[in-house]
């Protein structure tokens, strides 16, 4: 399902982070651009193509700039990976990552990180006290360290205006995710309420809101460059 005209790609999701275990699918994400022309007909191209088994992720670069300028998490992370992790680089998908903290902004990070990590609270909840099968605990302790894993990745984002992706001590996550696995929601809850103590105490790095004007600088170097195919 590649499409055409792919600007950037990569390994994002668990195997990124370092939190990846034996059983962990292997998630890649990617920007392409649809022809210029296209956008012009009765039809507008496809703005995102996914699929699952494998999982791959596709946006059209004007729906990536959407999503990034909004604070996205995951679409964010493709622009801040490690170099090792890119499988496919343009010249345009370097450009990309060049003006890559123009799409930061102190509250749409704010809001979007907390945003997320609270849907990860909320799936905990409906989980009940611990008392369950391995497969739903397994699922559980993955939700528990993601939830802490965005909330430190989006206030070290708010507080130093660098996305940081590989984690530096995964161990941490992966025993923060089997705690709460094992019935101490508590301690999802207390994490949750201190990460935003934390960004309320916090003036923080970024600016009011993102640049759009670099961003749409790029997205027509991106356009004249495929006019037509």
């Amino acid at each position: 399902m590649t499409p055409d005209n792919v600007l950037l790609a990569g390994i994002v999701g668990s195997t990124a982070y370092g939190l990846a275990g034996p059983g962990s699918d292997i998630d890649r994400l990617g920007v392409f651009a649809a022809p210029t022309v296209a956008f012009h007909g009765l039809r507008q191209p496809t703005e995102s193509r996914v699929t699952t088994h494998p999982d791959v992720t596709f946006h059209e670069a004007r729906k990536y700039c959407s999503l990034a300028l909004g604070g996205n998490p995951t679409v964010s992370e493709l622009m801040w990976l490690p170099e090792d992790l890119y499988e496919t680089r343009t010249p345009l998908g370097d450009e990309l990552i060049a003006i890559r903290s123009a799409f930061l902004s102190a509250k749409r990070i704010r809001d979007a990180y907390l945003g997320y990590a609270t849907q990860q609270f909320r799936k905990l909840e409906s989980r009940g006290d611990g008392s369950f099968s391995s497969e739903t605990r397994h699922r559980t302790a993955k939700h528990a360290r993601h939830l802490l894993r965005l909330c430190w990745q989006g206030h070290t984002a708010y507080t130093t205006g660098e996305i940081r992706i590989r984690l530096d001590d995964p161990q941490r996550f992966l025993d923060f995710g089997e705690q709460v696995a094992a019935g101490d929601i508590e301690l999802a809850r207390r994490m949750l309420a201190d990460y935003e103590a934390a960004f309320d105490a916090t003036p923080g790095v970024l600016p009011a809101e993102p640049d759009e004007r670099v961003a749409e600088d790029w997205l027509l170097r991106v356009r004249a460059a495929h006019l037509s195919s």
